[in-house]
């Protein structure tokens, strides 16, 4: 062997030595979706019973719903739609962190410190007139998400379509000032609730976690 074989078979003879970079796991994060789901279930529930006639009082008969409004339906949903961000579910986020939004501006908006309707002087018609543009592009933004949930399965869609309903029937009530529309806005707002519960309690019960599971008809 030459000189100048030398240094290549030498080079040849060495064991190529190669550094992996450890795999690491990133942090598990839970489902988010039955807390967003859950929040708003109960506050339009309690909001939706209200509407269709029980526990009125002259005093303010949405009082009890306010603070409800402010913290479950409005800062938990909120929270729970920042997280569905986390894990790259621009649906749910783009959905919770939508009601968590309606549900702390109605709150605020029939909170009587913050001066919302006493701007209106005491004119109920205009303020009807202006509750129904509100609810009724809250009703725009539900078909929005209505049709874009479209192949997620059949639980959600009779969630968004009920929901959609119901701000359709509180928008005409405030348009119309009709008791009749109220209540019936209510009966849906309570089936809609009912809906969301479903929905959350088959995201709760998977199967690590429960003997049974709940279907929601999914479409893919």
């Amino acid at each position: 062997m030459s000189t100048s074989e030398q240094p290549q078979a030498a080079e040849e003879g060495k064991q190529q030595v190669v550094f992996q970079q450890p795999v690491i796991a990133g942090p598990t994060i839970a489902n988010p979706g039955p807390l967003g789901l859950a929040s708003f279930a109960l506050t339009t529930f309690v909001l939706s019973l209200h509407n269709a006639g029980a526990g009125l009082s002259a005093s303010g008969p949405n009082a009890i719903i306010i603070g409800l409004a402010f913290f479950y339906g409005g800062l938990v949903q909120l929270l729970a739609g920042m997280w569905e961000f986390r894990t790259g579910n621009t649906f749910g986020a783009t959905a919770f962190s939508s009601y968590g939004g309606f549900w702390m501006s109605f709150a605020f908006t029939i909170t009587p410190g913050t001066g919302v309707i006493a701007a209106y002087g005491g004119d109920a018609k205009t303020l009807d007139q202006s509750l129904g543009i509100y609810m009724l592009a809250w009703a725009i933004a539900t078909l929005l998400l209505l049709i874009a949930c479209h192949r997620s399965s059949v639980g959600m869609v009779a969630l968004f379509f009920f929901l959609f309903i119901t701000f359709v029937l509180l928008a005409a009530s405030k348009f119309n000032n009709s008791l009749t529309t109220q209540v019936a806005a209510g009966a849906f707002g309570v089936i809609t609730s009912l809906i969301a519960w479903y929905n959350a309690l088959s995201g709760l019960l998977t199967p690590e976690s429960s003997y049974f599971t709940l279907p929601t008809g999914r479409f893919n």
